[in-house]
């Protein structure tokens, strides 16, 4: 295990803390391609979906879109220039604490659960909002949300059609661990 750990760490995009100095990017492309483009965002974003999937009922759909919403307010801030704090370690934050949710299969209320991933995709929003240039807003953003919500889809089938749930719960793990592993090095 620790070997697949390694070798996936090696093999990631790197860094995963790629948001610091905005890059202005614009575009759907560019806007669909920056969050599969980091292994902090995939991560976060299947973990999401993984999570939403082992709740069920309304978190299903009620996770992710709490992620979106935030998401979206987030890039506004960023695109706006508005700083918010520890955006990065949040992020790292994120995959970790997502991640160990899915492993032990927690079940919290939704009234818990969404405000949770919605602080998540408030800093994912607000990286996606930082790389922005200042032209094709728009695009950018309607790239990220369907990149994120195809991410989504993924954990939410993911976590379905994987019967033993022991599977999706070691991802869990793996996702956590990976993370914890970045940022040793990061």
């Amino acid at each position: 295990m620790r070997r697949l750990l390694t070798l996936a760490a090696l093999l990631a995009p790197m860094p995963a803390l790629a948001h610091e100095g905005g890059a202005h990017v614009h575009g759907f492309l560019a806007g669909f391609l920056h969050p599969v483009g980091g292994l902090d965002h995939v991560l976060a974003m299947v973990a999401v979906g993984l999570w939403a999937g082992l709740l069920a009922g309304r978190a299903t759909w009620a996770l992710p879109a709490g992620f979106l919403g935030a998401m979206v307010v987030g890039f506004g801030l960023g695109a706006g220039g508005i700083g918010l704090p520890m955006v990065e370690a949040g992020i790292l934050a994120s995959v970790i604490i997502l991640g160990a949710l899915v492993a032990a299969a927690a079940r919290f209320p939704l009234a818990a659960a969404v405000p949770l991933v919605a602080v998540f995709g408030l800093l994912h929003g607000h990286a996606h909002g930082t790389e922005l240039g200042g032209q094709g807003a728009l695009g950018y953003a309607a790239g990220f949300i369907v990149a994120t919500a195809a991410l989504h889809a993924l954990g939410v089938f993911g976590a379905r059609a994987i019967t033993n749930q022991l599977v999706v719960r070691v991802a869990g793990v793996a996702m956590a661990a990976l993370m914890l592993v970045v940022a040793s090095i990061a």
